[in-house]
């Protein structure tokens, strides 16, 4: 019987195809699976990641509430073409702590997962309440509304302490200050040495430069935070991953 006789055999026989379709995915979901049981954890630990401050988690639920993510990706893939526009590939460490990630799988607009740092806060306000204004062909709508809307951090403490039950490292310390630290970011006339010994690298700054703490702060905070965590002039990957 050849080969091609045992595949008829297989198609025209469902219990037999059944039990071989069983036994292909039980291997292949052992192959796949167990392996996981060895590994005491499947990302690479990177330094300087860490959690995102009070004001950046906001700013980064106010980017996923307007769907910033249906047109922009956070992921540079490591090819020639993406490293050199956008820089360093990016690393799973620095969306370890994003639930859910933001990826993406489509750009219309650039990526993003470098953006940190790349231009000033006044020219995000900017492109922000008129893209067009700064880049011309942009197809970006506009979101000056953002400035306008005030916002207080009345649930911060329990947005910090559900995700601390999926695994970011909140401590107790960051939850009880959370509020405090999220005005303190804000205000650059703040004392922000215990925000900066929490989050290391945090930039404080009235983003949108008027008064008051408005939801384009905090989603300038989460812009200006992508992509800065982690020092590439000095990162080296770990050869046995």
């Amino acid at each position: 019987m050849g080969i091609l006789d045992k595949h008829k055999f297989l198609e025209t026989n469902a219990t037999a195809l059944l039990i071989g379709s069983f036994l292909v995915v039980t291997v292949g979901g052992i192959v796949e699976i167990a392996p996981l049981f060895y590994l005491e954890n499947t990302i690479e630990k990177v330094e300087g990641v860490r959690p995102y401050t009070p004001l950046e988690l906001t700013g980064r639920d106010i980017y996923v509430r307007e769907g910033c993510y249906v047109c922009h990706s956070q992921m540079i893939r490591p090819m020639r073409d993406e490293v050199e526009r956008y820089g360093h590939y990016s690393l799973a460490a620095e969306s370890m702590y994003d639930h859910p990630f933001q990826w993406g799988s489509k750009r219309t607009g650039p990526d993003l997962a470098r953006v940190g740092g790349r231009y000033s806060d006044e020219w995000h306000v900017d492109h922000l309440i008129d893209p067009q204004s700064v880049v011309p062909e942009s197809v970006m709508p506009k979101y000056g509304f953002l400035a306008n809307r005030l916002i207080e951090p009345t649930y911060i403490e329990e947005r910090l302490s559900t995700d601390a039950l999926v695994g970011v490292p909140y401590t107790s310390e960051m939850i009880e200050l959370a509020k405090a630290d999220f005005a303190a970011q804000a205000d650059p006339d703040a004392d922000t040495d215990g925000l900066i010994e929490r989050y290391p690298g945090a930039v404080v700054s009235n983003f949108d430069g008027q008064a008051g703490i408005t939801e384009m702060d905090a989603l300038i905070a989460y812009l200006q935070v992508l992509g800065t965590m982690v020092d590439f002039s000095t990162f080296q990957p770990d050869p046995d991953r």
